[in-house]
């Protein structure tokens, strides 16, 4: 069963994520935009080995130390979609709209795509590519324990922005409406800020993408 513990970052409070498999006590850290110390603290306190890196979207407040953090315990680094290369590659720039201290850019071990799945332990997440947000979102999923790490295309009674260079309104609602709510009502979700909810809440009461 996969277990998780969110860990919020950076000024911006981004939900790092502590993702490990129960039965094998292996881990990944999803998106470590920033304060490894607190990271590597809650890995210690949960007993977990790290095995890799997820990222879910190129931005500096969910990807800024991943670098950091890959060369520090030797891990791989899988995600996000080569379509967010240009923002990976553009750190330097995002540091300075961002006012975040200079973070490196990094090369994952693995770019992912739609129909991927990633392991931790020995639990298998399918990754959904959700552009909108920006072009290379991808989004993590738990099918048997019902859990996903959306990032920042969905959260609790809002959706992503979409005003950044290439992001795109219209993909956005998309890929909430036709690649995550058809995955169940039932799927409680990480977001890339803020508390959890569950798809059917959001396809029901949330604003922007809600029925209601």
């Amino acid at each position: 069963m996969l277990r998780h513990a969110i860990i919020p970052v950076t000024p911006f409070e981004q939900n790092c994520t502590l993702l490990w498999c129960d039965e094998t006590m292996k881990g990944a850290v999803v998106d470590p935009g920033g304060n490894l110390e607190r990271v590597l603290a809650e890995v210690k306190r949960q007993g977990v080995t790290l095995e890799k890196i997820l990222i879910t979207h190129g931005h500096l407040d969910h990807a800024g130390a991943t670098l950091d953090l890959a060369e520090q315990l030797d891990l791989p680094i899988e995600g996000p979609h080569p379509d967010d290369k240009f923002w990976i590659d553009g750190f330097a720039v995002q540091s300075q709209m961002f006012g975040f201290p200079p973070c490196r850019p990094f090369v994952p071990t693995r770019w992912l795509a739609d129909g991927d799945t990633v392991t931790v332990g020995n639990v298998t997440l399918d990754v959904v590519h959700c552009p909108g947000h920006t072009p290379g979102h991808v989004v993590f999923v738990d099918r048997v324990g019902r859990l996903a790490q959306v990032g920042d295309v969905l959260f609790a009674g809002s959706i992503g922005r979409t005003d950044f260079p290439r992001g795109n309104h219209a993909d956005l609602i998309r890929s909430i409406r036709e690649k995550l709510f058809p995955l169940g009502d039932d799927i409680r979700f990480i977001p890339g800020h803020g508390p959890m909810s569950t798809f059917g809440e959001e396809r029901q009461y949330n604003p922007h993408v809600g029925q209601r």
